[in-house]
Order: C-alpha cells, then sequence, then structure tokens
C-alpha cells in the first residue's frame, strides 16, 4: 500500500514533534533526578511547600487541555464557531496559568527565597529552574496557540484539514501533563 504525499507529510512532522517531545522530557527527567540527588546535601531545606496557587494553576492547566481538546472536536464536527471560542477558551486559560505561576514566585519571594544569592537555597533554585524552563515551554506552546487561532481566522483549518490544529493539540497536552509531573514531583519529594 502507497502512502501519499499528504499522508507522509502528517507522519513527518508527527515523528519530529514526538522526537522534540522525548527529548523535552529527558531534559526534565534529568532535572528531577539531579533534585533527588541533591536533596542529601546538607543545606537542602527541609519541609518546604510549594504555595497553594501552584494548586489552583495545575487546575487551570488541566481545563485548557479540556478546552483544547474540545476545539479540535469542533473543528471535527465543523463547529468553526465553537473550535474558535474553544481556542480562546485556552488562550484565556493559558494567560491565567502564566499568571499564577509569577504569582506563586512572588509568594516564594515574599517568604525570602530567591534564585540566586545569599536568601537563595539549593530547594529553592531547582524549583525556579524547572518552573521557567517549563514556562518557557509554555511560551512556545503560546506563539503555537496564537499560530493556530490565527489559521482558524484566515480559514486554514476544516474537518478534514485538521493536522497543524492536531500537532499542537498533542504539544499542549504534552505541556500539561509535564507540569502535573513536575508538580506532583515536587509536592511528594520534599
Amino acid at each position: 500500500m502507497e502512502i501519499n504525499e499528504i499522508e507522509r507529510n502528517s507522519r513527518t512532522k508527527k515523528m519530529m514533534l514526538w522526537f522534540g517531545m522525548i527529548s523535552m522530557a529527558m531534559t526534565f527527567a534529568g532535572l528531577t533526578s539531579a533534585y533527588v540527588v541533591s536533596s542529601s546535601r546538607e543545606d537542602w531545606l527541609e519541609g518546604f511547600q510549594l504555595p497553594t496557587i501552584f494548586s489552583i494553576s495545575s487546575v487551570i492547566i488541566l481545563l485548557s487541555s479540556a478546552s483544547f481538546f474540545l476545539a479540535k472536536r469542533s473543528l471535527k464536527q465543523g463547529n468553526l464557531t465553537q473550535f474558535k471560542a474553544m481556542l480562546w477558551g485556552t488562550l484565556a486559560l493559558t494567560i491565567a496559568f502564566v499568571y499564577c505561576q509569577f504569582q506563586g514566585f512572588g509568594e516564594i519571594i515574599a517568604s525570602g527565597y530567591y534564585f540566586t544569592g545569599a536568601e537563595s537555597s539549593i530547594t529553592t533554585s531547582f524549583l525556579y529552574v524547572l518552573v521557567l524552563l517549563h514556562l518557557a515551554h509554555v511560551a512556545a506552546g503560546l506563539i503555537v496557540l496564537t499560530v493556530v487561532l490565527i489559521n482558524a481566522y484566515r480559514n486554514q483549518y476544516s474537518d478534514e484539514k485538521t493536522l497543524g490544529v492536531e500537532l499542537a493539540e498533542l504539544f499542549w497536552h504534552f505541556l500539561d501533563f509535564l507540569w502535573l509531573y513536575l508538580f506532583v514531583f515536587v509536592t511528594i519529594y520534599q
């Protein structure tokens, strides 16, 4: 059976995205491994608790994943109005997530813990690196989401032409899973 050019293009793009996501996952696996190893240091903070707003942001990012899923489902059903509305909902939830992340950092700083300097600790420095690196990937996700939104208004998608949305949704779910992994890891491994 011969694969047509569109299917070959689709498979290639999906495979490239999977390679990228796997390499990102490996980066975070390495960082969380270093977190575990560093926790045996004498200067590791015992009993450090994440601010509650990080829990709220976790719920928000799950909702953003659900709204992106609903957006793709609306597109496949041919409901372009709902598709666009759900994309806007995803964007709003993502902005709320980023806001909560910065609020969480504000609480950590207000508690006297900084990224570097005399008031820093290895514990909070790791937390900053993990969360800020994830936020950098969320920024990339926001760019992807913006491109999908622009293309939606340019009528680039239809119930039969969904590749860009599928790739964006897959990356989005990966970012959400990655955050939940980091949140649960840091919460459990104190």
